[in-house]
């Protein structure tokens, strides 16, 4: 069921918003508050709070993280026509400048969400008890301190060191400067870890897709992952695997990204999405990486193209003279001869459709489900953290951590998943039949071994869910060069980070002056 976070939203107008003027020119205002009238009942705090979930949502044109965790990786290209999204392609090719529309996109969009949490927990908290009750404001207020965390994590990520604005500002107060990388981190670990105490474990089934304890618990163990604290890491994530909670793998891979299956025991954090709304709640991706018109599915633009090489990344075995792969390159490319059915089973997947032969398949959904007519309107919500996901930053961080046979459990448990697809998806050539020695457990306990085959399982288990980018960048620089290679104007030091928007170093002088 879907939540009543994508159902209602709200823009509230006011006077100090931490973007550009040319952001608020463009916002669809559908109400006029000040602080002191809209903060005036619970309903209008939850309403504030939903507010600041919306950019995470796919609904909205800043909604291009794809292009930084995909497209600029060694998984997919920005394939569309060729002047179609051409910012985007200059991400691809890392000849980009601060006048990149996806630059400037991402900044506004993170910020946007900053400042609607900084609304709310400012205002949520000086509301009366005659107004609200007190586990509802706190529970709220960790809402809004979880959302402010996880757009931190993307902007530290995406540029590096950038300015932390805790509270709401007024325009004279907005010249201010970047804040480290260190910095920016130990402000989401302060978030989430006031998140965590308050959040429920869980949610009323009318409300499930708000951030729970689980989800703050899981950004901040990805959170110092990221940062090399190897012990932090995985003794905050497995927490995880045991109660209060329950989260698991799901049997069938592909229900991740199936409507029917979503907000799964394997999900996290999942944003929610919902077509056929107004405000727009659906997800614009079923038709940014659909097939182009005329194949009978509607009009796509067939961007974020899977490359060879990641086709190439994913284990398969021969037997009698046939070719059986991980069934995960199935579930999440379209390929011709697949071991699965194209999205729409009546239609047969073409290499045609591609300049690489291969399109994006976990964010699509069948004609069925989302006619032709509304193909930018899908309701299949992104998983943002999976439970699969936490399972290997555990594997990763204890074998870092000195200890490789641990990291063994966790890891094998996502591959024996992958494997034992084939006993549980009648879609699979094969079943019900695991084709022998395909993907078989890991018990290399060499670390720097170790080390290469976590990292290749992540690419092979996460792949296209906008995370490969980020981990090359974190693993370091001599990994990044190998990716990279071939690759002209690539130059680690230069591109770990993206540029300041252009727009944005005008206005805010202490940014202008500031060396990312």
């Amino acid at each position: 069921m879907k939540t009543l976070i994508v159902k209602t939203f709200i823009i509230i107008s006011l006077a100090a918003l931490c973007v550009s003027c040319e952001d608020l020119l463009n916002t669809e205002l559908k109400g006029s508050y000040t602080t002191e009238t809209f903060f005036v009942s619970s309903e209008n705090a939850v309403l504030a709070v939903n507010a600041a979930y919306r950019p995470l949502s796919f609904a909205t044109d800043g909604a291009v993280i794809w292009v930084v965790g995909d497209t600029r990786s060694d998984d997919a290209v920005k394939g569309g026509d060729a002047g179609d999204m051409a910012d985007a392609a200059d991400i691809d090719n890392f000849v980009e400048n601060t006048n990149n529309g996806v630059v400037a996109t991402l900044w506004a969009n993170y910020y946007d969400g900053i400042t609607r949490c900084n609304y709310a927990i400012e205002n949520i908290a000086e509301m009366d008890a005659g107004i609200i009750n007190e586990e509802l404001q706190d529970r709220l207020i960790a809402e809004a301190k979880f959302l402010r965390a996880w757009y931190y994590f993307y902007l530290v990520n995406i540029y590096g060191d950038v300015p932390l604005l805790l509270e709401p500002k007024i325009t004279s107060e907005l010249q201010i400067g970047p804040s480290t990388v260190s910095e920016i981190y130990a402000q989401i670990e302060k978030d989430c870890e006031d998140a965590q105490e308050v959040l429920p474990e869980f949610y009323p089934t009318a409300e499930v897709g708000r951030a729970t304890k689980g989800a703050a618990i899981a950004l901040l163990a990805k959170s110092y992952l990221y940062q090399g604290k190897w012990k932090d890491a995985h003794e905050t994530a497995v927490l995880l695997t045991t109660a209060p909670y329950t989260y698991a793998l799901m049997p069938n891979y592909q229900h991740n990204f199936n409507v029917a299956f979503e907000n799964n025991a394997e999900s996290v954090f999942e944003v929610q999405h919902l077509s056929r709304q107004n405000p727009n709640s659906g997800n614009l991706l079923n038709q940014a990486f659909a097939a182009p018109a005329d194949y009978g599915m509607g009009e796509g633009y067939y961007f974020n193209q899977p490359t060879q090489d990641f086709v190439d990344a994913f284990e398969t075995v021969n037997i009698a003279g046939t070719d059986y792969a991980d069934p995960r390159l199935d579930y999440s490319l379209g390929r011709e001869n697949a071991q699965l059915p194209w999205i729409d089973e009546s239609i047969t997947y073409s290499s045609d459709w591609s300049e690489t032969g291969y399109l994006a398949k976990k964010q699509l959904q069948p004609i069925s489900e989302i006619p032709g007519n509304i193909k930018g309107d899908g309701d299949l919500n992104y998983t943002a953290i999976r439970y699969a996901d936490v399972l290997l930053w555990i594997a990763e961080a204890y074998n870092e951590d000195g200890n490789p046979s641990q990291a063994l459990f966790y890891l094998n448990q996502v591959r024996q998943r992958a494997r034992e697809c084939f006993e549980t998806d009648p879609d699979l050539s094969n079943y019900p039949d695991i084709p022998a020695g395909l993907l078989a457990d890991i018990s290399v306990t060499d670390q720097s071994s170790l080390r290469e085959i976590i990292r290749h399982e992540r690419r092979t288990e996460l792949g296209l869910e906008f995370h490969r980018y980020f981990d090359i960048m974190r693993y370091g620089e001599q990994y990044a060069n190998a990716v990279f290679a071939e690759v002209e104007f690539f130059n680690y030091q230069e591109h770990r980070y993206l540029p300041y928007p252009q727009r944005e170093l005008d206005t805010n002088y202490e940014l202008r002056n500031y060396k990312n």
